[in-house]
């Protein structure tokens, strides 16, 4: 027989004749080793499961275009190449322009935008009904449809009106003799007036036409078919002052100013500046809290086609990444791009940042503490097994055992105690870890190569710390005292 066997078989012999004691330091170690275990798996796979909990509130990066800039969906798309496909969970491109239903005398924000991207970067978004898939569907906010009593499948007429700054000239500009122009203005209750005039041979006004469908009919609505009023406009130059050049209809105050705001900001535009209107379906009800729950939503493409304009005011991303990583990407795109710059969402990578650093100092806290009672037990149980057998180490020395013999046999008993305990913890420490992941983050974790080895190592190192007192106790028993009955 080896000395190597030999050895084993001693230290097996010595944990079995105590198998009581021995049982209870194994079950200290095995649990230990669960807990550390699975609180090591799950901080290590926490960051993946954190990051879907958080993107759950929306987007943590925006992709804005620099002042003077038109940022394009080409754009877009070139910018998402400095982020890992891996990482980026989705991105949502927005437009936004002002509609008017005038129909019913309201004016909205209008957000064009794909509808794909949207359910990846807004997964708190709440809609009663479906998504547009197809053209000519649109989203409704549930402020608006409380507002305007719409529900899914009702219709909505809505109108672009292109504003000065999209026209082909300024207001100025347009002022010249034979010109046509058009422009808006708001009347009462929010609701858009449109004008068109034709200049006469002295850039004076000619002929005046107003839409005032928007306006009570009993007041604003009065409009179009009062000469009298209309007639004022004749012959004066813009721009004109209400009140001094022209007086307001009795009873529409709101409604004249909003004609003379008009025409001062009309400009002489072509067919591509004028009023595009276009009947949408509605295909759900959206509620989020939020001030989105003003808004329309429709697709790019319909917003495109009624505004005939290709750029995007912002673009939401999702990114699944560390506050780090993240700032990193945003500088690369910042720095590399001429038409775009990128800005974190700061509440939410903040937020995110701040969890993960105390989830790291509860994991560490609860590490220590569970070693530290681990290693108490175990020690108190190798300290009443020194105790039992303080005439058999006295009769061994006296025999000629040497005290590294002594510390040998103990410390082998208590890493054979450890490579048992973190095999046991390993595995039972995946099914902890896994059964925590289900019910707080709502998905499973993967299994980690190195958990088994990584819980044996740590497991057998702990109690062979643990040994260390009670081994010291063994080695300092004298046995002349000993075997003399003292």
């Amino acid at each position: 027989m080896t000395r190597k066997r030999m050895f084993l078989r001693m230290i097996t012999a010595s944990l079995l004749r105590r198998r009581s004691r021995m049982l209870i330091a194994l079950l200290s170690i095995g649990i230990g080793a669960t807990i550390l275990a699975g609180l090591v798996t799950i901080y290590v796979d926490v960051p993946r499961q954190m990051g879907a909990q958080f993107r759950s509130y929306g987007a943590n990066m925006l992709i804005l275009p620099r002042e003077g800039e038109n940022l394009t969906k080409e754009d877009l798309t070139e910018i998402l190449q400095a982020i890992p496909e891996e990482e980026l969970v989705g991105a949502t491109p927005y437009q936004y322009v002002r509609l008017d239903m005038t129909s019913r005398q309201q004016s909205f924000t209008a957000a064009g935008t794909d509808f794909t991207g949207v359910v990846r970067t807004s997964p708190y978004f709440s809609v009663e009904g479906a998504y547009p898939a197809e053209t000519r569907q649109i989203l409704v906010g549930r402020e608006i449809a409380e507002t305007i009593g719409v529900k899914p499948g009702f219709t909505m007429e809505l109108t672009f009106q292109p504003s000065a700054a999209e026209g082909s000239l300024s207001p100025e500009e347009s002022r010249v003799p034979g010109a046509s122009l058009s422009g808006r203005g708001e009347g009462f209750g929010g609701g858009m007036v449109y004008v068109t005039a034709l200049l006469n041979e002295e850039a004076g006004i000619d002929r005046i036409t107003v839409d005032v469908s928007t306006q009570t009919p009993e007041y604003g609505g009065r409009i179009p078919e009062d000469d009298a009023f209309l007639a004022q406009f004749r012959g004066k130059s813009l721009p004109l002052v209400l009140g001094e050049d022209v007086d307001a209809l009795s009873g529409a105050t709101v409604t004249s100013g909003a004609i003379v705001d008009a025409l001062n900001s009309a400009v002489q535009t072509g067919e591509a500046a004028r009023p595009r209107t276009v009947m949408f379906t509605v295909t759900g009800i959206l509620t989020t809290g939020g001030e989105e729950e003003g808004y329309v939503f429709l697709s790019l493409e319909d917003m495109e086609a009624m505004t005939g304009m290709d750029r995007l005011d912002v673009a939401e991303l999702s990114v699944s990444a560390g506050a780090e990583q993240l700032e990193r990407y945003a500088e690369a795109i910042t720095e590399g791009g001429e038409k775009a710059q990128a800005r974190l969402v700061k509440r939410v990578t903040r937020s995110e940042a701040s969890v993960l650093e105390k989830l790291t100092a509860l994991v560490f806290l609860v590490t220590l503490v569970v070693v530290l009672l681990t290693m108490i037990c175990v020690s108190t149980t190798m300290m009443a097994v020194v105790s039992e057998r303080r005439r058999e180490i006295g009769l061994r020395k006296a025999l000629g055992a040497s005290d590294r013999s002594i510390r040998s046999e103990f410390l082998g008993e208590g890493m054979f105690l450890g490579l048992l305990g973190g095999v046991m913890g390993a595995l039972l420490g995946f099914a902890f870890a896994q059964a925590v992941s289900v019910n707080v983050f709502g998905s499973s974790i993967t299994f980690q190569p190195l958990l088994l080895p990584s819980a044996i190592l740590v497991s057998m190192v702990v109690a062979a710390l643990s040994c260390l007192l009670p081994i010291r106790r063994a080695v300092a028993i004298d046995p002349a005292l000993v075997l003399k009955g003292e």
